[in-house]
Protein backbone atom coordinates (compact mmCIF):
# COMPACT_ATOMS: atom_id res chain seq x y z
CA UNK A 1 0.00 0.00 0.00
CA UNK A 2 2.77 2.26 0.74
CA UNK A 3 4.48 1.82 -2.53
CA UNK A 4 1.35 2.16 -4.27
CA UNK A 5 0.97 5.36 -3.00
CA UNK A 6 4.15 6.60 -3.53
CA UNK A 7 3.82 6.00 -6.69
CA UNK A 8 0.80 7.81 -7.36
CA UNK A 9 2.18 10.96 -5.21
CA UNK A 10 5.54 10.41 -7.86
CA UNK A 11 2.88 10.72 -10.78
CA UNK A 12 1.05 13.39 -9.65
CA UNK A 13 4.16 15.71 -8.57
CA UNK A 14 5.57 14.96 -12.27
CA UNK A 15 1.50 15.99 -13.58
CA UNK A 16 1.67 19.18 -11.66
CA UNK A 17 5.58 19.90 -12.79
CA UNK A 18 4.43 19.30 -16.50
CA UNK A 19 1.27 21.98 -15.80
CA UNK A 20 3.14 24.47 -14.28
CA UNK A 21 5.78 24.58 -17.34
CA UNK A 22 3.43 24.49 -19.81
CA UNK A 23 1.56 26.98 -18.37
CA UNK A 24 4.67 29.47 -17.98
CA UNK A 25 5.45 28.74 -21.29
CA UNK A 26 1.65 29.72 -22.87
CA UNK A 27 1.87 32.82 -20.87
CA UNK A 28 5.27 33.90 -22.19
CA UNK A 29 4.13 33.29 -25.81
CA UNK A 30 0.98 35.51 -25.00
CA UNK A 31 3.12 38.49 -23.79
CA UNK A 32 5.54 37.95 -26.79
CA UNK A 33 2.53 37.75 -29.23
CA UNK A 34 1.96 41.71 -28.26
CA UNK A 35 4.95 42.91 -29.16
CA UNK A 36 6.26 40.72 -32.37
CA UNK A 37 5.29 41.09 -35.78
CA UNK A 38 3.05 38.81 -37.04
CA UNK A 39 5.96 36.21 -38.74
CA UNK A 40 7.12 35.51 -35.45
CA UNK A 41 3.87 35.28 -34.14
CA UNK A 42 3.39 32.12 -36.32
CA UNK A 43 6.80 30.98 -35.58
CA UNK A 44 5.88 30.65 -31.90
CA UNK A 45 1.99 29.59 -32.39
CA UNK A 46 3.95 26.69 -34.24
CA UNK A 47 6.59 26.21 -31.53
CA UNK A 48 3.51 26.31 -29.06
CA UNK A 49 1.55 23.95 -30.82
CA UNK A 50 4.71 21.20 -30.88
CA UNK A 51 4.64 21.96 -27.35
CA UNK A 52 1.18 20.94 -26.60
CA UNK A 53 1.59 17.56 -28.89
CA UNK A 54 4.83 16.62 -26.61
CA UNK A 55 2.54 17.29 -23.82
CA UNK A 56 -0.16 15.07 -24.71
CA UNK A 57 2.42 12.67 -25.39
CA UNK A 58 4.32 12.40 -22.25
CA UNK A 59 0.70 12.46 -19.86
CA UNK A 60 -0.05 9.30 -22.12
CA UNK A 61 3.04 7.67 -21.16
CA UNK A 62 1.94 8.68 -17.27
CA UNK A 63 -1.78 7.62 -17.88
CA UNK A 64 0.22 4.26 -19.09
CA UNK A 65 2.57 4.02 -16.30
CA UNK A 66 -0.22 5.05 -13.49
CA UNK A 67 -2.33 1.85 -15.14
CA UNK A 68 0.29 -0.36 -15.66
CA UNK A 69 0.18 -3.08 -13.03
CA UNK A 70 3.87 -4.28 -14.25
CA UNK A 71 5.36 -0.95 -13.27
CA UNK A 72 4.12 -0.62 -9.71
CA UNK A 73 5.05 -4.50 -8.98
CA UNK A 74 8.51 -2.96 -10.16
CA UNK A 75 8.16 -0.16 -8.08
CA UNK A 76 7.73 -2.58 -5.41
CA UNK A 77 10.18 -5.04 -5.81
CA UNK A 78 12.79 -2.52 -5.38
CA UNK A 79 11.49 -0.88 -2.87
CA UNK A 80 11.37 -4.24 -1.47
CA UNK A 81 15.20 -4.73 -2.19
CA UNK A 82 16.11 -1.30 -0.36
CA UNK A 83 14.66 -2.01 2.68
CA UNK A 84 16.58 -5.36 2.71
CA UNK A 85 19.52 -3.86 1.80
CA UNK A 86 19.45 -1.33 4.51
CA UNK A 87 19.12 1.36 1.61
CA UNK A 88 16.44 2.72 2.50
CA UNK A 89 14.79 3.56 6.29
CA UNK A 90 12.76 1.38 7.79
CA UNK A 91 9.72 2.09 10.34
CA UNK A 92 7.61 -0.64 12.11
CA UNK A 93 6.93 -2.02 15.95
CA UNK A 94 10.00 -3.09 18.07
CA UNK A 95 11.94 -1.93 21.27
CA UNK A 96 14.33 0.64 21.82
CA UNK A 97 16.94 -0.97 23.79
CA UNK A 98 19.35 1.64 25.83
CA UNK A 99 22.84 0.27 27.63
CA UNK A 100 24.90 2.56 29.89
CA UNK A 101 27.99 2.12 31.41
CA UNK A 102 27.99 0.78 35.41
CA UNK A 103 27.37 3.61 37.98
CA UNK A 104 29.30 0.59 40.46
CA UNK A 105 32.54 1.74 41.45
CA UNK A 106 34.74 -1.17 41.49
CA UNK A 107 36.39 -2.53 44.49
CA UNK A 108 40.23 -2.61 45.41
CA UNK A 109 42.10 -5.34 43.27
CA UNK A 110 38.99 -5.27 40.87
CA UNK A 111 39.04 -4.67 36.85
CA UNK A 112 36.89 -1.60 36.03
CA UNK A 113 36.75 -2.44 32.32
CA UNK A 114 34.19 -5.28 33.96
CA UNK A 115 31.96 -2.54 34.91
CA UNK A 116 31.68 -0.60 31.32
CA UNK A 117 30.48 -1.83 27.44
CA UNK A 118 32.45 -3.48 25.48
CA UNK A 119 31.78 -4.55 21.61
CA UNK A 120 31.10 -8.16 22.68
CA UNK A 121 28.19 -6.83 25.39
CA UNK A 122 26.66 -5.30 22.58
CA UNK A 123 27.00 -8.34 20.18
CA UNK A 124 26.05 -10.23 22.40
CA UNK A 125 22.46 -7.72 22.55
CA UNK A 126 22.43 -7.58 18.90
CA UNK A 127 22.45 -11.29 18.17
CA UNK A 128 19.90 -11.67 20.58
CA UNK A 129 17.46 -9.12 19.14
CA UNK A 130 18.41 -11.43 15.65
CA UNK A 131 17.63 -14.82 16.78
CA UNK A 132 14.45 -13.31 18.22
CA UNK A 133 13.27 -12.00 15.13
CA UNK A 134 14.63 -8.84 14.51
CA UNK A 135 14.37 -7.21 10.51
CA UNK A 136 16.39 -3.99 10.68
CA UNK A 137 18.68 -2.99 13.43
CA UNK A 138 20.11 0.60 14.51
CA UNK A 139 22.99 1.56 16.91
CA UNK A 140 23.26 5.10 17.99
CA UNK A 141 21.74 5.82 14.54
CA UNK A 142 23.62 3.69 12.69
CA UNK A 143 21.74 1.17 10.24
CA UNK A 144 23.21 -2.64 11.12
CA UNK A 145 23.68 -4.74 7.68
CA UNK A 146 25.72 -8.15 7.00
CA UNK A 147 29.10 -6.28 6.58
CA UNK A 148 28.63 -4.10 9.70
CA UNK A 149 31.93 -3.86 12.13
CA UNK A 150 31.15 -3.18 16.24
CA UNK A 151 34.60 -3.18 17.71
CA UNK A 152 36.37 -1.37 20.81
CA UNK A 153 38.03 1.99 19.71
CA UNK A 154 39.18 3.08 22.87
CA UNK A 155 36.83 4.23 25.44
CA UNK A 156 34.28 4.24 22.74
CA UNK A 157 32.55 1.73 20.47
CA UNK A 158 32.99 1.78 16.88
CA UNK A 159 29.84 0.49 14.63
CA UNK A 160 29.86 0.95 10.88
CA UNK A 161 33.85 2.84 11.22
CA UNK A 162 31.56 5.66 12.93
CA UNK A 163 33.22 5.95 16.68
CA UNK A 164 30.43 6.52 19.33
CA UNK A 165 29.85 6.59 23.65
CA UNK A 166 27.72 5.55 25.86
CA UNK A 167 24.67 5.10 26.05
CA UNK A 168 24.07 3.20 23.06
CA UNK A 169 20.70 3.10 22.01
CA UNK A 170 19.79 -0.23 19.81
CA UNK A 171 16.81 0.17 17.54
CA UNK A 172 15.43 -3.15 16.60
CA UNK A 173 12.06 -3.73 14.50
CA UNK A 174 10.05 -7.07 14.78
CA UNK A 175 7.24 -7.85 17.11
CA UNK A 176 7.76 -6.42 20.43
CA UNK A 177 7.14 -8.90 23.04
CA UNK A 178 9.36 -11.48 21.60
CA UNK A 179 12.10 -9.06 21.20
CA UNK A 180 12.06 -8.17 24.68
CA UNK A 181 11.66 -11.25 26.29
CA UNK A 182 14.49 -12.62 24.02
CA UNK A 183 16.41 -10.20 26.24
CA UNK A 184 14.42 -10.85 29.44
CA UNK A 185 14.79 -14.27 29.78
CA UNK A 186 16.15 -16.16 32.58
CA UNK A 187 19.74 -16.53 32.17
CA UNK A 188 19.34 -13.86 29.14
CA UNK A 189 21.74 -11.24 28.16
CA UNK A 190 20.19 -8.57 30.20
CA UNK A 191 20.70 -10.63 33.57
CA UNK A 192 23.92 -11.13 33.03
CA UNK A 193 24.93 -7.47 32.11
CA UNK A 194 23.22 -6.82 35.36
CA UNK A 195 25.79 -8.79 37.39
CA UNK A 196 27.82 -5.96 36.71
CA UNK A 197 25.62 -3.39 37.15
CA UNK A 198 25.69 -2.31 33.28
CA UNK A 199 22.53 -0.69 33.31
CA UNK A 200 19.76 -1.92 30.27
CA UNK A 201 16.20 0.21 29.60
CA UNK A 202 13.84 -1.49 26.92
CA UNK A 203 10.83 0.44 25.55
CA UNK A 204 8.23 -1.34 23.81
CA UNK A 205 7.05 0.84 20.51
CA UNK A 206 3.88 1.03 18.42
CA UNK A 207 5.95 2.63 15.71
CA UNK A 208 9.62 3.43 15.46
CA UNK A 209 11.99 4.41 13.00
CA UNK A 210 15.43 2.77 11.82
CA UNK A 211 17.51 4.87 10.04
CA UNK A 212 18.97 3.83 6.04
CA UNK A 213 22.69 2.90 5.66
CA UNK A 214 25.08 5.86 5.72
CA UNK A 215 27.63 3.93 3.70
CA UNK A 216 28.49 3.45 0.30
CA UNK A 217 27.83 -0.19 -1.00
CA UNK A 218 30.94 -1.23 -2.91
CA UNK A 219 32.33 -4.64 -3.70
CA UNK A 220 35.82 -4.58 -4.82
CA UNK A 221 36.11 -8.57 -5.28
CA UNK A 222 32.35 -10.10 -4.87
CA UNK A 223 30.18 -10.09 -7.69
CA UNK A 224 26.69 -11.27 -8.78
CA UNK A 225 26.55 -15.22 -10.07
CA UNK A 226 24.38 -15.90 -12.83
CA UNK A 227 21.93 -18.67 -12.25
CA UNK A 228 22.98 -20.71 -14.96
CA UNK A 229 26.86 -20.67 -13.50
CA UNK A 230 26.24 -21.70 -9.84
CA UNK A 231 27.44 -24.86 -9.33
CA UNK A 232 26.34 -27.15 -6.28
Amino acid sequence: MISFKQGHISIAFVCMVLGFMFALQFRATLEQKASLPYQRVEELSARLLQTEKERDLLQGKIDELQNSPGSLAEVRAIQELRLRSGAAAAEGPGVVVTIDDSKTTAKAGENQNLYIIHDDDLLKVINELRAAGAEALSVNGQRLLGTSEIRCAGPTLSVNNVRSAPPYEIRAIGDPSTLEGALKMRGGVAETLKVWGIQMDIRTSDNLQVPAYKGSFQFKYAKAVRPQEVTP
